[in-house]
């Protein structure tokens, strides 16, 4: 599978922000979805992650009640809308995919190419 992430820009804090990832392949409703982050000279962290019938979500503490994950497989994308936003989430966003992705990078065979989000204080 394909992925191409889109919706990063530049926000004030306490903005919004929609990143969208669309999945190429007719296989993208088995997959679990999932997104991580990476800030400048950090490691890339687990953001969210959504199984592949959308019923099962699970966040990060940092962005529990701000970030929403979900899905459309009709559309084969997944989404992450980010409220609240907070300098502290400024990063280069990816969403990945496998059949049992969790919480850990190895855990996702495809990886999209990364959206930038820049909240500004």
């Amino acid at each position: 599978v394909q992925l191409q992430a889109s919706g990063g820009g530049l926000v004030q804090a306490g903005g919004s922000l929609r990143l969208s990832c669309a999945a190429s392949g007719r296989t993208f409703s088995s997959y679990v979805m999932g997104w991580f982050r990476q800030a400048p000279g950090k490691e890339r962290e687990f953001v969210a992650r959504i199984s592949w019938s959308g019923g099962s979500t699970y966040y990060l503490d940092s962005v529990k009640g701000r970030f929403t994950i979900s899905r459309d497989n009709a559309k084969n994308t997944v989404y992450l809308q980010m409220n609240t936003l907070k300098p502290e989430d400024t990063a280069v966003y990816y969403c990945a995919a496998d059949f049992s992705g969790g919480v850990y990078l190895h855990e996702y065979g495809y990886w999209g190419q990364g959206t930038q989000v820049t909240v500004s204080s």
